[in-house]
């Protein structure tokens, strides 16, 4: 982004059935080819679990005695196709077979980030509005304008709404990152204006896991995804020994290509091998990187006390840390909260430099003014790719492939690598490798009532934060709970 922009308005949700059809139609191809450049796809089979108990709530909802929040996990950017597929697909398929009549069509209000619009193109916005989608702005503290329409669909809407409670993606389908507290926030608000309309619906939060497999895991591309990042680190050759938590026993030689590919003896360490050395010469240069350039040191971490495992995942996390500093320091911010609390203020104050809420008559700027404001934003933009780098690392650590080696850990870890590098090369939009097809498994959790915690929410403004705290801990736990 090299010029200011306009201030981002908000885009109201006008839901239009055609548009939703078209979509519907349009799905099987999105699930099997990659007709945008930031949707892998390559799904070739979405499986529901316990998909009775979202037909029921449905029945519940449309004939008027409750009011729905889907919570789902979101762990990829493909999470959207396998939402869409349970809801136009899979749930009316389920509701035929267990002779329950549901209205069409089976869909769903859904809030979505409005940095989508700006990475994808004003187009999403068009689209996504005429879906019945709510754009929110993450970096807020309250973005209200969001939460009053939410608020009013929830209420008053014809559909459930859903909602990411992550906020966003992460990468790994086996890792919830921390919750935010918005999905129960609005429950517990929209409890509250059922009350005092005398209205006598009850609030259900019911937690969606998502959660992908490689039908036939393919080593071949795998590995020339890694070569392709090993040329682009300066790596030519593999590593020569095993790690120790891997395999202490046997040694693992260096092997031509095809062997590697071919070898039936845990491939996945092999790779696991490789991942590891990428992992280390990328966390020694990002340190170089920052101690020359921006004059931040390390200290040494005592190899003897801990594993190369936890050395990893420490060392990142204070790169992680670094890294937000940087962007934190340019833009005024004091270091506060968690990791993901941090990007999104520093997303918000890069935006504010660039979409000038504070310039009136932006059309009539003068050729100087207007020079100012395009230098601040370049120069926003660019700090704002240090928060970058952390997103792409936020649930990454050193134990996730030892503790489970696997195809799809080794896949996740990869592409994470292949985002992040690709990045610091110049691409802000990278267009992800397919490395072979995938199965969804959508999976339906267990319906959380809020009708019983409303009297604790309503105690004090303590007990409402205990309260929003324990449902966000319970909904946290219900999602990692549906991980297998």
């Amino acid at each position: 982004m090299h010029r200011a922009q306009p201030k981002l308005d908000f885009i109201p949700p006008t839901f239009n059935p055609f548009i939703l059809r078209l979509v519907h139609w349009s799905l099987p191809i999105l699930q099997r080819f990659r007709l945008l450049y930031w949707l892998p796809a390559g799904i070739s089979h979405i499986e529901t679990i316990n998909g009775e108990t979202l037909v029921e709530l449905f029945h519940q909802f449309q004939i008027g005695e409750i009011r729905l929040i889907l919570a789902f996990r979101h762990c990829e950017v493909d999470d959207p196709l396998s939402g869409l597929y349970l809801l136009s697909r899979a749930i009316p398929k389920i509701a035929r077979q267990q002779g329950i009549n549901l209205q069409s069509p089976i869909h769903s209000h859904f809030m979505y980030d409005r940095g989508m619009t700006i990475w994808v193109g004003d187009w999403l916005g068009w689209l996504f509005a005429r879906m019945g989608g709510i754009p929110v702005h993450r970096g807020k503290t309250l973005d209200w304008q969001a939460m009053k329409k939410a608020r009013e669909l929830l209420i008053k809407g014809k559909f459930p709404l859903t909602v990411a409670p992550e906020g966003a993606t992460n990468g790994h389908s086996e890792i919830v990152s921390p919750l935010e507290p918005g999905v129960a926030q609005l429950a517990f608000w929209c409890a509250e204006d059922l009350a005092k309309a005398n209205r006598i619906e009850k609030v259900i939060v019911v937690p969606i896991n998502i959660q992908y497999h490689y039908i036939n895991p393919q080593w071949s591309k795998l590995d020339w995804l890694l070569s392709k990042l090993e040329t682009d680190c300066g790596l030519s050759e593999r590593p020569r020994r095993p790690h120790s938590r891997i395999n202490k026993t046997a040694e693992l030689p260096l092997t031509s290509s095809k062997q590697v590919i071919t070898s039936t003896n845990a491939p996945e360490n092999l790779y696991y091998l490789r991942l590891l050395r990428l992992g280390e010469y990328l966390l020694s240069e990002m340190e170089q990187f920052y101690c020359r350039f921006y004059h931040h040191h390390w200290s040494d971490l005592s190899q003897d006390s801990i594993s190369s495992e936890e050395n990893l995942t420490i060392r990142l996390q204070k790169l992680l840390d670094v890294s937000l500093e940087v962007g934190e320091a340019y833009f005024g911010l004091k270091k506060k909260g968690n990791i993901i609390e941090r990007c999104r203020r520093l997303e918000e104050a890069g935006w504010n430099y660039i979409y000038r809420e504070n310039l009136t008559e932006f059309k009539n700027l003068s050729p100087f003014k207007r020079g100012l404001a395009d230098w601040i934003a370049t120069e926003a933009d660019l700090r704002m790719l240090h928060m970058r780098l952390v997103e792409s690392f936020v649930a990454v650590t050193g134990t996730y492939i030892p503790e489970k080696p696997c195809f799809e850990r080794c896949a996740e870890t990869s592409l994470i690598l292949f985002d992040a590098i690709a990045r610091i090369k110049g691409s802000k939009n990278p267009r992800r490798p397919r490395l072979g097809w995938r199965k969804t498994t959508v999976t339906i959790g267990e319906p959380i009532p809020i009708s019983d915690r409303l009297s604790a929410y309503r105690k004090n403004r303590q007990g409402a934060k205990q309260a929003v705290a324990q449902l966000t801990q319970d909904l946290q736990t219900a999602l990692q709970d549906m991980i297998v």
